[in-house]
């Protein structure tokens, strides 16, 4: 394996760890949404999950978003009457989105991306040392 094919598996690891963060933030900004009319569903989490993919060019193994779903767990639902989507009983579902649970995958995908990162900048110091001895 070459120097090259290293930054290119760092990038592959950085580009799926920058779809988690996106898949994070759409969570955190829909995490207080309520259904528009009685018995309507709120936002639903998003999940994402990873797989290996092999680069044909280079035959090694990178990752890459395998899917993005839906949380299936139930919803949360808040008393309040006066709300417009309130069912008979007075109550709101909200989403199941967890702040908490969000944050931890933030800080997860976050450090993963600062080690492919690093990864990507100690192989391009080795591959521009390599060439600084060619010369």
């Amino acid at each position: 394996m070459n120097l090259s094919t290293t930054i290119g598996i760092s990038a592959s690891g950085m580009d799926a760890q920058a779809q988690r963060l996106r898949v994070v933030a759409e969570n955190l900004a829909n995490q207080d949404t309520t259904g528009s009319q009685p018995g309507a569903d709120p936002y639903r989490r998003k999940t994402i999950t990873f797989a290996e993919q092999v680069d044909n060019e280079s035959g090694a193994s990178t990752v890459g978003v395998q899917n993005i779903g839906q949380d299936m767990s139930d919803f949360n639902t808040r008393y309040d009457p006066s709300h417009p989507a309130a069912d008979t009983r007075g109550y709101v579902k909200v989403s199941n989105v967890d702040s908490m649970t969000e944050m931890m995958d933030m800080r997860e995908a976050e450090r993963s991306y600062e080690a492919n990162l690093n990864a990507m900048q100690s192989s391009r110091t080795m591959l521009s040392r390599t060439l600084d001895l060619l010369k």
